[in-house]
């Protein structure tokens, strides 16, 4: 993004010729004028990166702490988690496929709902009977969970898992001679126990009436919310994972709200009517897994809408790709790191007729600046005179001040978009590289950040001309000086992103270094 903004682009000759007419302009106006337009872009970002606003709640509860140890444990598994089974409840939820800390040996698996008081649970509401409750303790006939109140209703519960949903069917059957009615409901009850990196959402997250709701952790911590909707979901979304419950019944209330250190996600369907002697069956679905793309697809045949989860931001149209090209380039080369280098250098190819214009651009208006001292000179008490003169010397060398802003306009998007992928990417968690263990997160010797700065200065002093017969006027000497301290600043900025966005960075100067020599040898 800066590298394009050197002391003799297009921009900056056009920017220089401006403060000869204004000398009125400070010598530190230039640097204070990049440093307050990055600063402002990367406020606006994070804006645009943070939760919606959704709808108030009075309403509130508690969650009770009840004694379970009378209620057996079983456990549930499929080839990617296995999971505990206390009556109506599900915990502690291990991710197979995820080690909690691939640095360490043995590390574990990733384990979801496995602090304490958290659980997800599924349960029904019966008025005018009974219905099983958290301390219900149910038979088991074979794979089935069996229980019968004295009003001779049976409830009869399937829990199956298939991949990272885990599915719960109850069947009610009503021997009670009489019409009865049922509230199905389910919650998932946790803590904030998790870090998340700066501009990933992290908090509840709800589906309702077609549209995704995002309330963050702030924002749970002053009010509740409730959204009402036909169907839909909710559950709670960390930087990689998330937990997610959808009952599969019509006429749902959706609700957030934190009671103590614990935050509250659940939803109630209206009441079900069981005629005496019918049976009816209502399934929930639960997934417990990683944000990964390829897999909340295949979930979204059962859960409508979690495909939509995850945020990739403003630039999700190349956020997106930008993540599938980084896969795919993995599982060539088996390392995040190298697949990151040679993504950079594919961009840098699709870029390269942009990129030799603006070189080229950048050379004639070098060659130009001898002409364009001379013309402001004579012509600096007559603007409309300078103007014209100015384009037709322009016109004389078939170049434009603005000519070398494109690809900087490209990097900006490209640049959001690549941070964006590497932060959500549940593959690049704990990607190792030379002597960085996570590409997700910042270079802990800043090694990266200080290569970044100094081939962000080569590339600018390679660009700057040598300083000849006085033909670098007042303004580009003041506009070159402040430029230099632009590689430390954004060395500073770079030093707590994450490295596979400095590692892209790097990589963008190294090979814009070469394409530059390149254009330099064969347009003398």
């Amino acid at each position: 993004m800066v590298k394009y903004l050197d002391n003799n682009s297009g921009f900056q000759q056009w920017s220089a010729n401006k403060y000869a007419q204004e000398k009125s302009k400070s010598r530190w106006g230039t640097f204070f004028w990049w440093l307050m337009l990055f600063l402002a872009a990367w406020w606006l970002i994070g804006v645009m990166m943070g939760p919606k606003p959704a709808t108030e709640t009075a309403e509130d509860a508690t969650v009770v702490t009840e004694d379970l140890s009378g209620v057996p444990v079983s456990e549930i598994k499929s080839d990617d988690i296995t999971a505990n089974v206390q009556g109506l409840r599900i915990y502690d939820v291990k991710l197979l496929n995820f080690a909690q800390d691939s640095s360490v040996a043995d590390s574990g698996p990733v384990s979801l709902l496995s602090q304490d008081g958290a659980f997800a649970e599924v349960g029904i509401l019966s008025p005018g009977t009974s219905a099983p409750v958290a301390k219900t303790v149910w038979k088991k006939d074979g794979d089935t969970f069996v229980w019968r109140n004295s009003d001779g209703i049976e409830y009869r519960r399937q829990i199956s898992v298939d991949g990272y949903l885990i599915s719960v069917s109850d069947t009610i059957k009503n021997a009670s001679g009489k019409d009865i009615s049922v509230a199905p409901y389910a919650r998932i009850v946790r803590a904030n126990d998790v870090v998340s990196s700066a501009g990933v959402y992290t908090g509840a997250i709800a589906y309702a009436n077609s549209d995704i709701e995002r309330d963050d952790w702030h924002d749970i911590d002053k009010k509740s919310f409730a959204y009402s909707t036909t169907t839909g979901f909710i559950g709670f979304a960390d930087q990689y994972w998330e937990t997610i419950v959808s009952v599969d019944s019509p006429d749902q209330t959706l609700r957030i709200k934190k009671t103590g250190d614990l935050y509250q996600a659940d939803v109630a369907a209206n009441a079900v009517s069981i005629s005496a002697g019918e049976s009816k069956t209502i399934t929930t679905n639960l997934f417990v897994g990683p944000r990964e793309q390829r897999v909340l697809d295949l979930v979204s045949a059962k859960i409508a809408g979690i495909d939509d989860t995850i945020d990739y931001g403003w630039f999700w149209f190349l956020a997106r790709p930008m993540l599938w090209a980084l896969n795919g380039l993995n599982s060539i080369v088996m390392n995040y790191g190298v697949a990151i280098i040679i993504l950079t250098i594919l961009l840098r190819i699709l870029m390269w007729p942009l990129t030799r214009k603006s070189y080229t651009s950048m050379m004639a208006m070098q060659k130009m600046q001898p002409e364009l001292t001379r013309i402001q000179k004579l012509y600096g008490n007559d603007k409309m005179r300078l103007q014209m003169e100015m384009m037709k010397l322009y016109q004389t060398h078939k170049t434009s001040p603005m000519s070398g802003c494109l690809p900087m306009l490209i990097q900006i998007p490209i640049f959001f978009a690549l941070y964006k992928a590497l932060l959500i990417s549940v593959q690049m968690r704990s990607a190792q590289f030379l002597w960085i263990s996570d590409l997700a997160t910042m270079d802990p010797y800043f090694i990266l950040p200080i290569l970044m700065g100094a081939t962000m200065w080569l590339q600018q002093y390679l660009q700057t001309p040598a300083k000849s017969n006085g033909s670098v006027n007042d303004a580009v000497a003041q506009t070159q000086k402040v430029m230099k301290w632009m590689p430390l600043l954004f060395t500073v900025m770079f030093a707590w992103m994450p490295a596979g966005l400095v590692l892209y960075w790097t990589m963008s100067n190294v090979f814009g270094i070469g394409q530059m020599y390149y254009i330099k040898k064969f347009n003398k």
